[in-house]
């Protein structure tokens, strides 16, 4: 018997918890760290430094567990599979974390762990924190994320804002911001305000930062967000975001995390709730960078929907996919991304292409128009709550992955994302407003592509619409990294043979890309509104001008909000039956 095993489980289990808990709160201190320099970053104009942050803080959690999992491993030994022992980790871990701020989180920590060590299909409950273990959150978790400003009028409060909590760096016309943004402000709340509720650290993306809070005006509440951005004359009051609808789109599922230093993690979501009623809490913890906890969440939140209702998994509406089933239920806004066993030839991909194409969709900038994918393992559903043309459809096409367990259903692999409306179903069903969204697709192509990404297969059916009516991509199968790609315009032809070929008289290879060619494969409508709006996205040298500035080192940044929410520009807000037709939509790259 080695050492190892001649040792007790309690002791075992206490030596094991402390190990994680050290872990733990090492990875939180390594995630204070990086958000911390986001305002230094953002002060010294190191946009680069901002995106490597960025990706870096992605990357450390991995790295915790997988540093953790030595430590137990080291302490375990022939034991590192012992439930016994496990199971009184977790207990043992339990009672340490109870009365931390960041409890959930480390329980969700605890949770990676177990995940390593058990391919465990659906969840336990001995071994795992299949929910909390604590009804309510212990008091230092409901410490304010947030300051309370009062004034005499809007200038008062705004420069109160900014002598608090606004960038540390010289501005370029403070007293001209504090005065457009005072009478922006006073043209919102006409009635009003009685004071400003502001999280007490910027949020910080890319080369931009944001003040987020709410102004409590005599009418109720409203959301209250400044956006800075720093040039090279100093920082600007660059907009004011006022609607749920436009502060929604700031923390779009499309988006990548934030770098927020305000802490604990509960009560910064619990504030962001309280602005954003409708968003999943899951999505409010991916937005400010807790990815892990969010697919805890959002684990939960599908376990309860499926304990609260009797709908059925089915196919998901739109133009069924050769590389993924996917399915849905009528009541829960996410869907299902299963990969089929064989993909077609055309497509030249493997399964691991598709898998390495979503994870760098998880790293990369998603500029607003990618869909965030959250990738499970091992879920355990109720074979009585698929239907049974998509039950035998994932069992016959998606073998490798799926099989059946019981009265169960165990899929090994899926991505999980938020439902959107397919643009090819969008556009069928909403003439009105076809010239807009088509334009929105535009723009959607467009701010990929000054992010680095060709979307690769540009059909319809391959995007999707949000309910704010902007358009996104969620079909990854084919992205590219630009840099990779060859524009190429087409070679004229040779000899009038040339033109009525059935094939290409010239060479193509799999990076090449014919920019002029995409108009072909369109419906004129579509093309018509395009060559009117974004006539660069059929010439290559739109296309090989971005390469040329994205190798420079150039960084855009896709603006999260229109034109008419910058303080430069006199808004002209729709009325309030109108505003939720008329959805605010993303501008242009700055």
């Amino acid at each position: 018997m080695t050492l190892t095993g001649r040792r007790s489980a309690s002791f075992l289990a206490n030596e094991g918890a402390a190990t994680i808990e050290d872990a733990f709160w090492a990875s939180r201190q390594a995630f204070r760290a990086v958000t911390k320099q986001a305002s230094e970053r953002f002060a010294d104009r190191d946009w680069h430094g901002s995106v490597a942050d960025a990706s870096h803080r992605l990357d450390a959690y991995d790295a915790s567990v997988s540093h953790a999992l030595e430590g137990v491993r080291a302490i375990l030994g022939d034991r590192i599979d012992d439930r016994i022992v496990w199971a009184g980790m977790k207990a043992v871990y339990s009672g340490h974390i109870a009365a931390d701020a960041d409890w959930q989180l480390a329980e969700t920590f605890f949770n990676s762990l177990t995940r390593r060590v058990f391919t465990t299909a659906g969840v336990d409950p001995d071994i795992e924190f299949v929910d909390t273990d604590w009804d309510n959150p212990p008091p230092a978790a409901r410490s304010p994320v947030h300051a309370v400003f009062e004034g005499s009028n809007a200038a008062t409060l705004i420069d109160r804002l900014l002598d608090a909590l606004g960038p540390d760096a010289p501005y370029a016309d403070r007293d001209g911001d504090v005065a457009a943004a005072a009478r922006r402000l006073a043209e919102m709340a006409p009635a009003g305000i009685d004071r400003v509720e502001a999280i007490t650290a910027l949020f910080h993306r890319r080369t931009a930062a944001y003040l987020v809070g709410r102004a409590i005006t005599t009418a109720g509440p409203m959301p209250l967000v400044l956006a800075f951005a720093h040039t090279e004359e100093g920082v600007r009051l660059d907009a004011m975001l006022t609607s749920e609808d436009e502060v929604s789109i700031l923390f779009s599922f499309t988006r990548s995390p934030f770098l927020v230093d305000a802490e604990p993690a509960h009560a910064l979501v619990e504030f962001l709730r309280g602005l954003l009623p409708r968003k999943r809490t899951a999505e409010l913890y991916m937005a400010v960078g807790h990815h892990k906890h969010g697919k805890t969440v959002l684990y939960r939140d599908l376990v309860h929907h499926l304990a609260a209702t009797d709908e059925r998994f089915d196919h998901a509406p739109g133009t069924p996919g050769m590389v993924m089933v996917v399915f849905t239920m009528a009541g829960f806004d996410i869907v299902f991304k299963v990969i089929r066993d064989h993909l077609p030839p055309q497509k030249r991909i493997t399964r691991q292409t598709v898998r390495d194409r979503y994870r760098l969709v998880f790293g990369h900038d998603r500029a607003g128009r990618l869909v965030e994918a959250q990738e499970f393992e091992h879920l355990r559903l109720r074979r009585d709550r698929f239907t049974d043309p998509l039950a035998a459809e994932l069992l016959d096409q998606a073998a490798r992955t799926v099989h059946e367990d019981g009265e169960y259903l165990v899929i090994e692999h899926a991505y999980l994302e938020r439902r959107v409306t397919p643009l090819d179903v969008h556009l069928a069903g909403d003439p009105e407003g076809r010239d807009r969204v088509i334009a929105d697709f535009g723009r959607a192509i467009e701010d990929l592509a000054v992010t680095g990404v060709f979307p690769g297969d540009l059909l319809p059916k391959n995007f999707g619409v949000t309910r704010h009516g902007r358009v996104v991509s969620y079909d990854y199968d084919e992205l590219e990294l630009l840099d990779r790609m060859c524009f190429r315009a087409v070679p004229e032809p040779t000899n009038p043979d040339d033109e009525l070929s059935a094939e290409p008289w010239y060479g193509v290879r799999h990076e090449d890309v014919f920019p002029e060619e995409l108009a072909g494969m369109m419906a004129k409508p579509m093309r018509t509104v395009l060559e009117e709006h974004h006539p660069g996205l059929f010439d290559p040298a739109w296309w090989t001008d971005v390469q040329e500035r994205l190798a420079a080192g150039e960084l855009f940044d896709p603006s999260p909000y229109p034109e008419d929410r910058r303080l430069s520009v006199s808004p002209e807000p729709a009325p309030d039956s109108q505003r939720e037709r008329n959805d605010p939509q993303e501008g242009s790259a700055r």
